[in-house]
C-alpha cells in the first residue's frame, strides 16, 4: 500500500476468500465475520498500513457521521413534499406531452400546509417531520438519469448505474478512517435485497474492511411491498460452545497461522482482510449488542421513536439503533425503508408508508438534537426518485427520474430552506437542479472531503465516487 501526501491510503484491495475465512473456523466469531463485517485490526495483529485508522479531512468538516434515511421504491414528492396547486386545480385534464400523451393528471388527495418560521411546505401525511421544518434543508430539484428501480436505486448509493463501484458509505469510511475500533465503521439496518443487493453497501475495489455491515433482515425487492421489523438480527454474535479465552486462544491459533501464510508467500491482501474482520467480530461480541440493546427505555424515549405502537415500532427500532450507533463512533449508518412503490392505491398506500417513518424520523431529529449530536450529525432522507404528476392505474403514480425531492438535516446543511423547484407539475426539476453526483459531492464536502481528491487508485486509473461528475451546492451549506 502506497500513502500520498493527504494521508489517503492508495492501490490495495481487500478480496476475502471463503476458503480462507473458514479454514479451521469452527466458532461464532468466524462465521461473524465471513457475513461481511470487518474493522479496524486490534494492536496485536495491526500492520503498518491500516485501512481504517482515523485520517485527517481535507479540510474542516462540518458533519463527522451521516444517517441516511432510505426511502427504496420511489417515495411520490408530490404528496409530500413537492406541494403543486396547478396539478390540483387541473385534476383529471390530460397531460399530452411526450411518451405520457393522454394520460389523466392526478393532484394530490393530501392537503398540504406550511410549517415553521420558514413557511416549508408539508402534507398532512407527515406532521410530525412537518415539525421540524426549521431544521430540514428541503431539496425539491433533485434528478437522476434511470427511472427503473435497480439503476436508479444502484446510482443514489454508487454513482454510476452501469458498473460495480464502491458504495457512498465505503467512500466515507475510507476517507475517513474510524474512530472506534470495537465497532464497524458503516452499517445497513434492513437494507434491500434485490435491485442491487450488497452492491448497495459493497466496497468494490476499495479495502474489503470499507463495506457495510449489514443488521437485520431485508425488505425484499425494492419496488415491493415486502418488509421486515426483524431488525435486530446479526448472524453467528454469540458463541456458546467456547469460552471467552477459549475464543481468544483459537483465534490467536488462526491469527498465526495466517501469518505464517503470508510469509510463505500467498496473498497477503486477502489473508489479511480475514485477519481485520476476525478481530473485529470477536471485539463486536461485547459491543454491539450493548450499543443495540432497545429495550431498556424510559417511556418519553419508546414514545418519542413510537415503539411500543405496532404501526411504527420497527422503523423507530431503525432509527434508535441509528442513533445509538451514531453516538458510539459509527461512521455512516443507512436505515432502509421498503413499500414506496405505488403504482396503485396510492391513497391508501401512502397513508401506510408514512405513518411508519413520520413519528419515528421526527423522533430521531428530536433526539439528536437534545443530545446535542444534530450539530455535526448529517441526516439525509430520500429515496432513488420520484413519483410522475399523472395517474397510473387510477390511482397510483409511475416512476419519476427527471423531478423530486430529498432533504438533509444538520450536519452543515441549511436550516429552514427549500432549494431548487420542479415544473407547474412537478414532473420536471427546473430551477436549482441537483443531479446525484452533486448531491454526492455536497455530502463528501460536508464531511471535509474534495470529491476530486478523494480517489483510489484501480485498473490503471483514479477512480472516485463522482467519476468525473458533480458539483458541490454551495448553496444549501450553512
Amino acid at each position: 500500500m502506497t500513502t500520498n501526501n493527504d494521508g489517503y491510503c492508495h492501490n490495495r484491495t481487500y478480496a476475502v476468500s471463503r476458503r480462507d475465512m473458514l479454514k479451521g473456523v469452527s466458532c461464532g466469531f468466524g462465521m461473524l465475520a465471513f457475513s461481511g463485517i470487518a474493522g479496524a485490526m486490534s494492536a496485536r495483529y495491526a500492520a503498518p498500513d491500516n485501512p481504517l485508522a482515523p485520517k485527517q479531512p481535507h479540510f474542516a468538516p462540518t458533519a463527522k457521521r451521516v444517517i441516511f434515511l432510505c426511502m427504496a421504491g420511489g417515495p411520490s414528492h408530490l404528496d409530500m413534499f413537492d406541494y403543486k396547486p396547478k396539478l390540483v386545480a387541473d385534476d383529471g385534464k390530460s397531460l399530452n406531452s411526450g411518451r405520457r400523451r393522454n394520460a389523466k393528471l392526478m393532484g394530490s388527495p393530501f392537503e398540504f400546509s406550511r410549517h415553521g418560521e420558514s413557511g416549508t411546505w408539508f402534507s398532512e401525511l407527515v406532521p410530525n417531520i412537518a415539525g421540524h421544518a426549521d431544521r430540514i434543508c428541503m431539496l425539491n430539484g433533485m434528478h437522476t438519469d434511470i427511472p427503473a428501480h435497480a439503476q436508479a436505486f444502484v446510482q443514489m448509493h454508487t454513482g454510476s448505474f452501469q458498473f460495480v463501484r464502491p458504495s457512498l458509505g465505503a467512500w466515507s469510511l475510507y476517507g475517513l478512517g474510524t474512530e472506534n475500533e470495537n465497532l464497524p465503521g458503516f452499517v445497513t439496518i434492513s437494507p434491500p435485497s434485490g435491485n442491487g443487493g450488497a452492491q448497495n453497501y459493497g466496497s468494490a475495489f476499495l479495502p474489503a474492511v470499507t463495506q457495510g455491515t449489514r443488521i437485520g433482515g431485508n425488505i425484499g425487492r425494492v419496488g415491493g411491498m415486502r418488509s421486515t421489523s426483524d431488525t435486530n438480527v446479526i448472524p453467528n454474535i454469540s458463541q456458546e460452545r467456547l469460552t471467552r479465552s477459549g475464543q481468544r486462544e483459537q483465534i490467536d491459533l488462526i491469527q498465526k497461522l495466517n501469518k505464517n501464510s503470508i510469509r510463505s508467500g500467498a496473498d497477503r491482501d486477502e489473508i489479511e482482510g480475514v485477519i481485520q474482520s476476525y478481530e473485529l467480530a470477536f471485539r463486536m461480541q461485547d459491543t454491539l449488542p450493548e450499543v443495540l440493546e432497545t429495550t431498556k427505555l424510559d417511556k418519553r424515549t419508546r414514545d418519542m421513536y413510537g415503539l411500543d405502537d405496532e404501526a411504527t415500532s420497527g422503523f423507530g427500532r431503525q432509527c434508535l439503533m441509528a442513533r445509538q450507533l451514531a453516538e458510539n463512533g459509527v461512521r455512516f449508518i443507512e436505515v432502509g425503508s421498503g413499500g414506496w412503490d405505488h403504482h396503485r392505491n396510492l391513497r391508501q398506500s401512502m397513508v401506510d408508508s408514512c405513518t411508519k417513518i413520520d413519528k419515528p424520523i421526527a423522533g430521531l431529529l428530536t433526539d439528536l438534537a437534545e443530545r446535542g449530536m444534530l450539530d455535526d450529525t448529517l441526516v439525509l432522507y430520500g429515496g432513488e426518485f420520484g413519483r410522475t404528476p399523472d395517474a397510473q392505474n387510477g390511482d397510483g403514480r409511475d416512476h419519476n427520474a427527471k423531478g423530486f425531492s430529498m432533504w438533509m438535516a444538520g450536519g452543515g446543511a441549511s436550516a429552514g430552506i427549500t432549494h431548487g423547484s420542479t415544473d407547474e407539475y412537478g414532473a420536471e426539476a427546473v430551477d436549482g437542479k441537483i443531479h446525484i453526483h452533486d448531491w454526492h459531492a455536497t455530502i463528501l464536502h460536508m464531511l471535509g472531503m474534495n470529491h476530486e481528491d478523494l480517489t483510489y487508485q484501480h485498473a490503471g486509473r483514479d477512480f472516485r465516487l463522482t467519476d468525473v461528475h458533480g458539483n458541490v451546492v454551495n448553496e444549501i451549506l450553512a
